[in-house]
């Protein structure tokens, strides 16, 4: 990491957005250096902004990581957006993810759109990520297509998989940040506490395991996270889903599913938490929950947007 010449600490927000599945949340744990966010091969996984916080003697790095930015089916897409957009207006640099594997997408254009309507933008990145799927001359191509929808903005090849690019990342955030003091305690690295990350990983077990359109309409509520001492934690949560049909599936014949996303949460939560973990999940049904204000603002989403 670079060192600051003159010597003043300096501390700000860097907002880090991009279309669904970008690799938003795996760029956040690599920049820390440590597992905070949820991630999956589905679009989605992040639903509400997290901070993620690097400190170091010169510098405190607040990173939010972001909801994908999409075109909404339901009010849980209009708050997932509204989450995303509000960190652009707070942001002392802009991150913005784009995925060089593939070209533009009619999504990184609804993003241009968003960013073009701020009043005043902040220093600004494009990173192009998973550049390590790519060979050069793919790379210099992609960097045309997706320097035409915002011209004059400054590029940066990064891979958030491999960490290809991150130390010139991040010495160019932090020549970007303002002179500050921190905000948060050194020792702190999210705003989130382990209960949430907790909800986080279980929703990223049920991701990984389950398949078409059953992980989107599937939430997760923590409803006890017990310390028992010299014996860890118990944790019991409820997932949620919208239709009978869905929680078979979720359950699974001779309730061999749940086991299986019980098993692979739990080892996920005690490599976070240091400590063994009881985890005792339940399947409830609550009908069209990403369309229902009154469910949404309880999992955490004040703003839900137009839509």
């Amino acid at each position: 990491m670079t060192q600051i010449p003159d010597k003043k600490f300096r501390c700000g927000y860097v907002a880090v957005v991009g279309r669904p599945n970008v690799g938003k949340s795996t760029l956040v744990n690599t920049l820390l250096g440590q597992k905070i966010a949820a991630v999956s091969p589905k679009p989605q996984t992040t639903r509400l902004n997290q901070l993620g916080i690097l400190t170091t003697d010169q510098v405190q790095i607040i990173f939010v990581d972001t909801p994908g930015i999409h075109q909404p089916h339901h009010k849980l897409g209009s708050g997932m957006n509204a989450a995303a957009l509000e960190s652009l207006q707070q942001a002392d640099v802009i991150l913005w993810l784009v995925d060089t594997s593939q070209p533009p997408h009619e999504e990184d254009e609804l993003i241009t759109s968003r960013l073009a309507e701020l009043p005043a933008l902040p220093k600004m990145f494009q990173l192009l990520n998973k550049s390590d799927l790519v060979n050069d001359e793919m790379l210099s191509q992609r960097r045309v297509e997706f320097a035409r929808l915002f011209p004059q903005v400054t590029q940066l090849a990064v891979s958030a998989l491999t960490g290809k690019g991150i130390g010139d990342l991040l010495d160019a955030v932090i020549q970007n940040l303002p002179i500050n003091e921190p905000l948060y305690p050194a020792e702190q690295v999210t705003d989130q506490y382990e209960r949430e990350i907790a909800a986080d990983l279980i929703r990223e077990a049920a991701l990984q395991h389950l398949h078409e359109e059953v992980p989107y309409a599937l939430a997760v509520r923590v409803d006890q996270y017990q310390e028992r001492g010299e014996n860890g934690a118990f944790i019991s949560a409820t997932l949620f889903v919208e239709k009978e049909s869905q929680k078979g599936i979720v359950i699974g014949k001779g309730a061999v599913m749940l086991k299986t996303i019980g098993t692979t949460a739990r080892t996920a939560i005690e490599a976070m938490s240091g400590r063994k973990v009881y985890l005792e999940l339940r399947v409830k049904v609550s009908k069209n929950w990403r369309s229902n204000p009154a469910f949404l603002k309880q999992m955490g989403f004040t703003d839900l947007g137009e839509k």
